[in-house]
C-alpha cells in the first residue's frame, strides 16, 4: 500500500473511532443494488449517462410506446378503439423489427446476452 492509501486508511479509522459516520443516512440498512449491474462494464457508464439525462435510445422509446399501447388495449372496452390500438401496436412492432434488422443486433452476441436486462431498464 502506498503512502497516500495508508494516510487515507488512517483518517477513515480515526473518523470511525470519533463517531463521524454514526449519523449517516441509511446506516445499518442494506445498500441499494445498482440497476445497471447486469449491463457489461464497458457499456455501463454510457447507459447511466443516457438514463440520467432522460434520453432513451430509439428502440427503447418504441418499446415503451408498445408497453403503453398494450396497457391501453387491456383497459379498452370499445371494439373500434381496440381495433385501432391493435393496428398501432402492429405498426410499432414492425417499426421496432426494422430498426433491429437495420442495426444487425441479432448477430451481436452481447446484445443477445443482455437485451432482456437492457429492455427492463428502459
Amino acid at each position: 500500500m502506498d503512502f497516500i492509501s495508508q494516510m487515507a486508511e488512517e483518517r477513515i479509522k480515526q473518523a470511525i473511532a470519533d463517531g463521524d459516520f454514526d449519523q449517516l443516512e441509511g446506516k445499518g440498512k442494506p445498500q441499494r443494488q445498482d440497476p445497471l449491474a447486469g449491463v457489461p462494464e464497458d457499456l455501463r457508464m454510457s447507459y447511466r449517462i443516457m438514463k440520467n439525462s432522460g434520453y432513451l435510445p430509439e428502440e427503447a422509446e418504441i418499446n415503451k410506446e408498445l408497453m403503453s399501447l398494450r396497457d391501453l388495449l387491456n383497459a379498452c372496452t370499445n371494439a373500434e378503439e381496440q381495433a385501432d390500438i391493435r393496428k398501432r401496436i402492429s405498426e410499432k412492432e414492425i417499426q421496432f423489427q426494422i430498426l433491429i434488422d437495420k442495426r444487425k443486433w441479432k448477430q451481436n452476441r452481447s446484445v443477445r446476452k443482455y437485451s432482456n436486462k437492457l429492455q427492463r431498464l428502459f
